[in-house]
């Protein structure tokens, strides 16, 4: 039986969601200024065809532009929320451990989005959505259950899984 997809929410703690507002703020202030700048200075070097400088401050420009935009519209969907509780349940903010079938083998990974993870953050573990299938598959079982998740060819897979601690 397939769980409801879950809207298209981010989950952070306040330390991400405050980090990524303070990455917003800076963008939007110093770096924009500062690009400003560059590409003023590289107007006044006159000819904007063959000006490597210009083309390369409207590049990052572009960049910084691009990332702006990304960060509002995470910010726009993030619901800031409090580490889960160690019930064992799945649920964003979790540590899963979860073994496939037919497979002696465990693999682990962060059920959440990769803004949890806060920028000073040494851990490397894969991380998954709550609404990719394997997300939405596992979404409120605990340990010892078992779920299965069609991938984007149409093959079934079949998980168990056999811990949540939360991150």
């Amino acid at each position: 039986m397939t769980q409801p997809i879950p809207t298209d929410t981010i989950w952070v703690t306040q330390p991400a969601y405050d980090r990524l507002q303070q990455e917003l703020d800076h963008l939007r202030g110093d770096v924009r200024t500062d690009i400003t700048a560059k590409i003023a200075a590289a107007r006044d070097e006159g000819d904007l065809k063959e000006n490597g400088g210009y083309h390369a401050a409207r590049e990052e420009q572009g960049k910084t532009e691009a990332r702006i935009r990304q960060l509002e519209d995470m910010l726009r969907r993030a619901e800031v929320g409090e580490t889960p509780a160690d019930d064992g349940l799945v649920e964003a903010g979790m540590i899963v451990t979860i073994r496939f079938k037919g497979d002696k083998n465990t693999e682990q990974f962060l059920l959440g989005s990769r803004e949890f993870l806060s920028m000073d953050s040494s851990v490397d573990i894969d991380v998954y959505s709550p609404t990719s299938p394997l997300g939405v598959a596992i979404l409120g079982k605990k340990p010892g259950d078992k779920a299965s998740y069609e991938t984007p060819n149409g093959n079934s897979i079949s998980v168990e899984i056999v811990d949540a601690k939360p991150f």
